[in-house]
């Protein structure tokens, strides 16, 4: 018959204390604190791990439920972001004023009326809300300053005709992952 040999002295997890383990896998010392301790600490980074796990499930079941309009608004909120802090410190684009309130991110011709240019940056500036919410944009006012900002022929292309745009959730997730970015780019050069 062959002889067990005894496994090797070991430090206690809990309680750090050298001690003589019965099997070779075993973690902690005799103590019956000891063991409840290491036991408790192990359910609960468990756990931790299943609920990880869970919200990262959640995060993934979210981002395939949302619908193209989800998508669109999103795009849209890193858009407007992206031309609010590119504009910053520059006066409303309609008024001329430096406002001291909220900045909206108003487009010279409208999303709703041309889908195309609705993440053009030439046709998009930042506008004080009375003009762009209350003034329905100020649109005579936003025009001599757009001349001025980008000259008369660029105006006049956004003025023109433009190819139907329809953006798919692959579009928008792009536009959005692009704006996100150059935000994040300019607030870097900023803080720099």
């Amino acid at each position: 018959m062959i002889a067990a040999h005894k496994p090797k002295p070991k430090k206690c997890k809990v309680c750090r204390k050298e001690f003589q383990p019965v099997r070779a896998i075993q973690p902690v010392c005799q103590n019956f604190d000891c063991a409840v301790t290491y036991a408790t600490k192990a359910a609960e980074r468990a756990k931790a791990r299943r609920d990880a796990n869970d919200r990262k499930d959640l995060r993934e079941a979210k981002e395939k439920a949302k619908t193209r309009g989800k998508w669109a608004a999103e795009a849209q909120a890193a858009f407007n972001s992206f031309i609010r802090a590119r504009d910053a410190g520059k006066p409303c684009i309609s008024c001329g004023r430096h406002h001291k309130g909220s900045w909206d991110a108003g487009h010279y011709r409208a999303r709703s009326v041309v889908p195309a240019l609705r993440f053009n940056e030439l046709n998009c500036h930042a506008q004080c809300v009375p003009c762009n919410r209350h003034m329905h944009g100020n649109l005579i006012e936003y025009r001599i300053r757009l001349i001025e900002r980008i000259g008369v022929e660029l105006v006049q292309w956004l003025e023109g005709s433009h190819e139907p745009k329809h953006y798919s959730i692959s579009d928008l997730k792009a536009i959005k992952a692009e704006y996100v970015a150059k935000l994040n780019e300019l607030n870097s050069v900023r803080c720099a």
